[in-house]
């Protein structure tokens, strides 16, 4: 008989019982929303993740998102910069079992401002002061993971009905309007402009205005 054939270790009970847990918990586990300080979601995600694994509770924290959409934003001169926004700006989702030690692993971590919940003076809180972690739905929690998965990205332009323009290049050069119709996905739009003292829809390119104030 080889080592090999020889060689049966088995798993310590003890381990397989931290399995079990560990597996009970994932299922038990809810999605929360955590209010963290304006432009910090991506830090404190690090940090939260980092917090996790070197304060064992991995078996209680299951995930940290950031929930985006892709954009695309249209420039002036009519370039496309893509990239990717936020859902939930000022937001970061936690899957997790809600137990003191794993709040406080939470709610301690660096530019966390609290969980989103109910508050004993207010029915929904969001805010610094004692606040009961509420989960997401089921409901809510599959709007914001399909909005994040959307495949055509959404198109942003600086500009928007009722803006004032100048247009700048073109037979209507130093004209002023307002928009009244924005086109991003052929980067145009229609103004306002003011030709023999009336008012005349003009479709002009992105690249030939410029808005005002």
């Amino acid at each position: 008989m080889s080592f090999a054939e020889d060689f049966n270790p088995e798993i310590p009970d003890d381990l397989i019982e931290e399995d079990e847990a560990k597996e009970r918990n994932r299922k038990r586990a809810r999605w929360y929303a955590v209010q963290v300080a304006s432009g910090c979601e991506k830090r404190v995600k690090a940090n939260l993740e980092q917090r996790i694994h070197t304060l064992d509770v991995a078996n209680r924290i299951f995930g940290v998102q950031i929930p985006q959409t892709p954009t695309v934003k249209v420039r002036k001169d009519g370039s496309r910069q893509h990239g990717e926004e936020k859902v939930f700006p000022g937001y970061v989702l936690v899957k997790m079992v809600m137990d003191d030690e794993a709040w406080q692993v939470v709610k301690n971590t660096p530019n966390v401002i609290n969980f989103v919940g109910a508050e004993q003076k207010r029915h929904y809180g969001r805010g610094r002061g004692h606040v009961t972690p509420v989960p997401l739905s089921p409901s809510e929690v599959e709007r914001i993971f399909m909005q994040a998965q959307v495949s055509e990205p959404v198109v942003k332009i600086d500009m928007e009905v009722g803006d004032q323009i100048m247009v700048l290049s073109g037979p209507f050069k130093e004209f002023q309007g307002e928009v009244i119709e924005v086109s991003p996905e052929r980067s145009k739009l229609k103004a306002l402009l003011s030709i023999f003292g009336r008012d005349t829809p003009v479709e002009l390119e992105f690249s030939q205005v410029e808005k005002q104030g």
